[in-house]
């Protein structure tokens, strides 16, 4: 990069922490977001936009987030720092570099598999070691080292799939859109001795997650 666009992208990600820092209580949150060069997780012709607060396509009809809903979903896992968290729609890899900062283990799943080579060779090349991304085929999330205290979904479905509830561990939280095509809510699901509790944290738009339990391949659409 030229020392003009490293020094456009260090304004604008200035500007973007102090307005994220106004809406987010968690400082560590703050923090990891500072510390991920959101610019390298975005196509070379948008890396002008890397620090706007909004989403931007990376290829295969996806998005990488908005960074106020990343900060916003990774703040309601309630991290402590000790967790393994499963993040289902690795996408460009730049949620689950924010995760690997606040977790000691992030295991992530992508359906699409040239999305999920991309996301590994950047989050590798970054020297983000504690990430494991994984090609999903045709099961929603990676129950094969479940359970996890945290898990987090990047794409919207129709319900709180059950095959999500049953990779959670006892205590944890999941986090994921859920809702129309269109239109969703974020909300929070805590595990508790007496069933999931679940915690409403407003609106927000995500593409559809496909799988067991969300929208079907021919619905996704």
């Amino acid at each position: 990069m030229t020392q003009a666009l490293t020094e456009k992208l260090n304004k604008a990600r200035q500007r973007l922490l102090a307005e994220l820092a106004r809406e987010i209580g968690d400082a560590r949150v703050i923090d990891a977001i500072a510390r991920v060069p959101r610019e390298m997780f975005v196509p070379e012709h948008l890396r002008d936009f890397a620090y706007e607060n909004q989403p931007l396509p990376i290829g295969h009809g996806q998005t990488i987030s908005q960074p106020q809903i990343v900060a916003m979903m990774i703040e309601a896992l309630l991290l402590k720092g000790s967790e393994t968290v499963l993040e289902v729609g690795t996408g460009s890899g730049y949620q689950a570099a924010v995760l690997s900062l606040l977790a000691a283990r992030v295991v992530t799943v992508e359906r699409i598999a040239a999305l999920a080579e991309d996301a590994a060779r950047a989050l590798a090349d970054l020297g983000f070691v504690n990430v494991e991304v994984h090609v999903a085929h045709d099961r929603l999330g990676w129950p094969d080292e479940a359970p996890y205290e945290g898990i987090i979904v990047a794409a919207a479905s129709p319900e709180v799939p059950f095959e999500l509830l049953n990779q959670l561990a006892a205590g944890g939280r999941l986090v994921i859109p859920v809702g129309s095509r269109r239109f969703q809510e974020l909300v929070r699901i805590v595990k508790t001795p007496e069933g999931a509790q679940r915690h409403n944290l407003g609106p927000c738009r995500f593409v559809p997650l496909v799988g067991p339990g969300a929208w079907p391949e021919s619905q996704s659409a």
